[in-house]
């Protein structure tokens, strides 16, 4: 994390001579400077495929197109207090991942790897740092998890920043900063962190040496700084592909190389240029040492350079990559840099529309699949009252590129379904004791303990349970987990509030036309939300699954489909509820379309309903004659029931 301070943008091998060894003395070998031969490729729970009308998409093992959403663990990784790591013990890793499946019916994390954790000293690697993550990771892959690994930075290195600086950083361990001779750093007069970017000399050195691959001359011999980045990455893969279960492993979706990517300020003319120049052949890199490492089925998640798509400026985005297809999956960041700093309006309905849709084209342009692996806002200070809000507008956006004001005219707009990691998920919020730069007179105990942050959506009371800290509405979100067949659209009314702790407005931004009276009297007042989907010709090994809310007890939800339709969801039938993996108390809505012929589109209404008016056989009835309809126009030619 670390766009949402900044408003800024800038314009922007040979192996590795050491040998490095573990912490149990064995010895890693350099990277091939030669063409690679990929070590044998564990399978993959999620894999990137075409989508007919949207570009790429994920699919699982069933075939099935997924959703991929959950959160960052966390921005914990940045603070020595957790020795580099999301959790202090396999225990805290535990509690969170089962109140994070509980809570929100995430299925998704980001789980974030530091580079000084893996390799303290030039020459070793700490197995003992990934043998805990390892212990971390599978208290989420035991509970059915997907998890993305990414090598987290912010501002390059901690290391760089003295013991009174007003900022910090995290990434790079000490020995590349020393070996680097860096200057002093200072922002001067910056009251965003991110303007260190642009403005401190230091950073920008370290960056920019990162990305020309600088020789550096350390007590264990000379390096390549970006040589000993791939080396000691290629040495964490083995080693987590190795000590990870087979299924553990499978539900790792890939790894983000890189986070952030800034130019350091190097001779480039433009992001773009930069990005050709030097961000792209760094990812080739990457994704051979993931080959090399037996990492081949899985993508690397590589990102723009940042402040890409923030609002302000439109530099990268990589419009100059060749198509990154099915081995690389398009990973972007969203915070609001306009209100986070300058704006002053609050965000409503189709507020984000335009930005998640710049996302979605810029993966369908490279021929992959988008995935979002930090957007969010502060929970606290100037400006965080605004915060739910905006947060419900980039779910919006997300779930649908399209109004929902504007939605069930044109719902083929909203493009595919984004996946994404909201920043962050931290059950340490305000229970933090890290000394800022190894100064013990500046203690950060409040909120995320890094550079005055307050972004987690959880905090852990006196008895160590997991609340949320936002209206439970706005994170516990329906949501399509699996689709058997192709999605043509889906949208969400949340009816999540505009204020913190029930405060606030409540307005719906999904409503349906005066053309579906029956439809509109149905989920009038309700949180609902409506799936499309056509059925291929190979049929997957599944149903169609949705994530389904605690605001949606069983007995108390609507479902209206052309598969069928029913108030109260049984435990069997074409329409059912059951158990989410792992969960003690999330449900998940099965809809099974299995006898239909290919082409079908189907669709599903699912409304909250345990509350308001009683729902009749006639009002169902009548919604479902009306959704038909609608289906039928809309999506014409479709396949009619």
């Amino acid at each position: 994390m670390g766009a949402s301070r900044a408003v800024f943008t800038f314009l922007g091998a040979a192996g590795l001579s050491l040998a490095l060894t573990t912490s149990a003395g064995a010895t890693v070998p350099r990277p091939a400077t030669g063409p690679r031969t990929p070590a044998a490729a564990g399978s993959a729970a999620v894999t990137v495929s075409p989508h007919p009308a949207h570009g790429g998409v994920f699919r699982d093992e069933q075939g099935r197109e997924i959703v991929l959403r959950g959160f960052n663990v966390s921005g914990s990784t940045k603070l020595y207090e957790n020795n580099l790591l999301p959790f202090r013990s396999r225990a805290d890793a535990a509690a969170s991942a089962q109140a994070m499946r509980d809570l929100t019916g995430a299925n998704t994390i980001r789980f974030l790897i530091s580079w000084e954790g893996v390799q303290p000293a030039p020459n070793r690697i700490d197995t003992g740092y990934l043998d805990r993550a390892v212990e971390q990771i599978r208290e989420f892959t035991d509970r059915g998890f997907h998890v993305l690994l990414d090598y987290h930075q912010d501002l390059y290195s901690a290391h760089l920043f003295h013991r009174d600086s007003w900022y910090t950083g995290d990434g790079a361990p000490a020995w590349v900063i020393r070996a680097g001779g860096y200057p002093r750093e200072s922002c001067g007069i910056c009251f965003l962190w991110g303007q260190n970017m642009m403005n401190n000399t230091a950073v920008r050195q370290a960056m920019a040496d990162f990305w020309r691959n600088r020789t550096l001359r350390t007590e264990a011999g000379e390096v390549g700084v970006q040589d000993a980045f791939l080396t000691q990455a290629t040495a964490t893969m083995r080693h987590l592909a190795r000590r990870l279960p087979a299924a553990s492993f499978r539900n790792i979706i890939g790894f983000d190389p890189f986070n952030e990517p800034f130019d350091g300020g190097m001779e480039s003319r433009s992001g773009a240029e930069w990005e050709r120049n030097h961000l792209i052949p760094f990812y080739q890199r990457f994704r051979a040492a993931m080959d090399t490492a037996g990492w081949a089925a899985k993508p690397a998640f590589v990102e723009p350079l940042v402040f890409w798509n923030t609002g302000f400026f439109e530099q990268g985005g990589l419009p100059e990559s060749p198509p990154l297809g099915a081995r690389f999956v398009f990973n972007s960041h969203y915070y609001d840099g306009a209100r986070i700093t300058l704006d002053p309006s609050p965000a409503g309905d189709g507020t984000y529309a335009t930005a998640m849709n710049r996302i979605r084209n810029r993966a369908g342009d490279l021929a992959t699949a988008p995935f979002v692996s930090e957007f969010g806002n502060k929970l606290s200070g100037h400006g965080s009252d605004r915060t739910p809000w905006m947060l419900r507008a980039m779910y919006q956006g997300m779930d649908a590129g399209v109004a929902g004001a504007r939605w069930w005219a044109d719902p083929r707009a909203g493009g595919t379904v984004l996946s994404g990691t909201q920043w962050q998920w931290d059950i340490y919020h305000d229970r933090h004791h890290e000394l800022m730069n190894g100064n013990p007179d500046k203690v950060q105990t409040e909120g995320d303990a890094w550079n005055d942050e307050d972004h987690s959506v959880v905090e852990m009371d006196d008895a160590g349970a997991v609340t949320l800290r936002l209206d439970r509405r706005l994170l516990d979100r329906l949501y399509p987990s699996a689709v058997a067949g192709d999605t043509l659209a889906f949208a969400y009314e949340d009816l999540a509030r505009s204020g913190y702790g029930g405060a606030g407005q409540q307005r719906a931004w999904l409503t349906p036309p005066a053309t579906m009276p029956a439809v509109s009297a149905l989920v009038a007042g309700r949180q609902y939300g409506l799936l499309v989907w056509r059925q291929p010709a190979t049929r997957p090994n599944g149903p169609t699954e949705l994530h389904l809310p605690a605001s949606f007890p069983a007995a108390g939800t609507a479902v209206v489909s052309d598969v069928a339709t029913v108030h109260g969801v049984p435990a069997a039938g074409p329409v059912s509820v059951t158990r989410e993996v792992g969960a003690r108390t999330a449900q998940r809505l099965l809809v099974d379309a299995a006898d239909s012929p290919a082409g079908t589109v189907h669709v599903a209404l699912v409304v909250g309903a345990a509350s308001g008016a009683p729902v009749t056989a006639g009002q169902l009835a009548a919604a479902r004659a009306e959704l038909l309809r609608w289906r039928d126009t809309v999506f014409a030619p479709a396949a009619r029931r």
